[in-house]
C-alpha cells in the first residue's frame, strides 16, 4: 500500500473521456488514506473487494468440490456431510441464541418455553458437550488431521447426529437401544430385591408380581403400573433413596456416566428426569398430532423409554424378545 493516494475530483467527473492524463492530477490536491476514512469511496472499495474475494473462494469451492465428487466419491460423502454438519450446528447455535434472548427479555423459565423450544435447548446443550472434547483435541498444531482420522473411525463416540448420514443414524439408534436394552434386566433385579423390604403386603406383592411377569417378557398395562406408583414417593423406591447400584443401572440407561461419586449421580438422575418430565408435559401441550415426521422419528421413538422411567424408572422395561426398535 502506497502511504498516499493521487486522486482528482476532475477524473471522476469526466464521463466521457476514456482516461485521466497525468497533468490533471497536478491541478488537484492529493488525499490521503487516512482522509478516505469514513468515506463513501473507502466503504465502496472494501465492499466490492470483499464481494470479489467471496465470489472467488466461492469458485474455487466448488471446483474443489467437483474435483472430489468425480475423483473421490466416497471421500467426497464424508467431505460433504462433514461441512453439512457445521452449517447444522451454526443454525441450531443461532437458534438457540435467539431462545436465550427471548428467555432473558420475557423472564421466562425453561419450564415455561415451548416443547420445541425445551427440546432444542436440551439438545444442543447435549451436542456441545460432547463436541468440546473434540475441538480441545484438535487445538495443537497439526492435531487436525489426528483428530479427522479418530472422528472417521469412530463417528458414533466422537461425533454429534449432525455428522451422521442417514444410514449411520439408523444404524446407531440401534446401537443406543440395545445397550439401553441389555441394561433393563438389571433394573428389574435391583427393584425386585428393593421391593422386599417393602412394608404394605399388598402392594409388595402387586411389584413382584409385575417385575416377574416383565422377567417373562410380558408388558405391563398402564393401569396395572398406576396402581403401584406410590411406592415411588417415598422410601425406599423414590430416587433419593435408591442404593447406589441402582443409581448406575438409571444412568446407563439414561445414558449418564456411572463413574461418578453418589451424591453427583443421584443429582444428575433427578435433575435429568425433572427436565424430561417437563418435556414431556409440553408435549401434552403442544399434542404429539402435531409434531412432524422426522420428530416423531428422532425424538419420540427413543424417548418412550425414557419417559417411562421419569415416572417408574425400577419397573418399566422391554424385554429381550422386543429389544430391536
Amino acid at each position: 500500500m502506497f502511504s498516499k493516494m493521487a486522486l482528482t475530483r476532475g477524473c471522476l467527473r469526466l464521463r466521457g473521456r476514456r482516461g485521466c492524463y497525468f497533468s490533471d492530477f497536478l491541478h488537484y490536491p492529493t488525499v490521503y488514506v487516512s482522509q478516505l476514512t469514513g468515506h463513501p469511496l473507502s466503504q465502496f472499495f472494501t465492499t466490492a473487494k470483499r464481494r470479489s474475494i467471496i465470489s472467488k473462494v466461492k469458485r474455487l469451492n466448488a471446483k474443489y468440490e467437483q474435483f472430489l465428487e468425480r475423483n473421490f466419491p466416497r471421500f467426497y460423502v464424508i467431505y460433504s456431510t462433514f461441512f453439512r454438519g457445521f452449517h447444522l450446528l451454526y443454525l441450531d447455535f443461532k437458534e438457540v441464541t435467539g431462545i436465550k434472548h427471548k428467555m432473558a427479555d420475557q423472564g421466562l423459565k425453561y419450564n415455561q418455553l415451548h416443547y420445541r423450544e425445551m427440546e432444542k435447548l436440551r439438545q444442543f446443550r447435549r451436542d456441545i458437550i460432547k463436541v468440546i472434547p473434540v475441538v480441545l483435541l484438535s487445538l495443537p498444531p497439526f492435531a487436525n488431521y489426528i483428530v479427522f482420522v479418530l472422528m472417521y473411525f469412530f463417528p458414533r463416540q466422537l461425533l454429534i447426529r449432525h455428522f451422521w448420514n442417514l444410514e449411520q443414524q439408523k444404524e446407531f439408534m440401534e446401537i443406543y437401544h440395545s445397550i439401553r436394552a441389555e441394561v433393563y434386566p438389571n433394573a428389574v433385579k435391583n427393584l425386585i430385591k428393593a421391593v422386599s423390604r417393602f412394608p404394605d403386603k399388598r402392594l409388595k406383592n402387586q411389584l413382584l408380581q409385575l417385575g416377574t411377569k416383565v422377567q417373562e417378557g410380558i408388558h405391563p398395562e398402564i393401569s396395572q403400573l398406576y396402581l403401584v406408583a406410590k411406592p415411588f414417593s417415598g422410601r425406599p423406591l423414590e430416587i433419593r433413596y435408591i442404593n447406589a447400584r441402582q443409581m448406575k443401572t438409571l444412568s446407563k440407561v439414561m445414558f449418564l456416566t456411572p463413574h461418578l461419586p453418589t451424591f453427583i449421580m443421584r443429582r444428575r438422575l433427578r435433575s435429568h428426569i425433572m427436565e424430561i418430565h417437563h418435556l414431556d408435559q409440553a408435549l401434552n401441550v403442544f399434542g404429539v398430532h402435531n409434531l412432524s415426521e422426522d420428530e416423531l422419528r428422532t425424538i419420540l421413538k427413543p424417548r418412550c423409554c425414557y419417559i417411562a422411567w421419569c415416572y417408574f424408572p425400577q419397573i418399566t422395561t422391554i424385554p429381550e424378545k422386543a429389544s430391536k426398535p
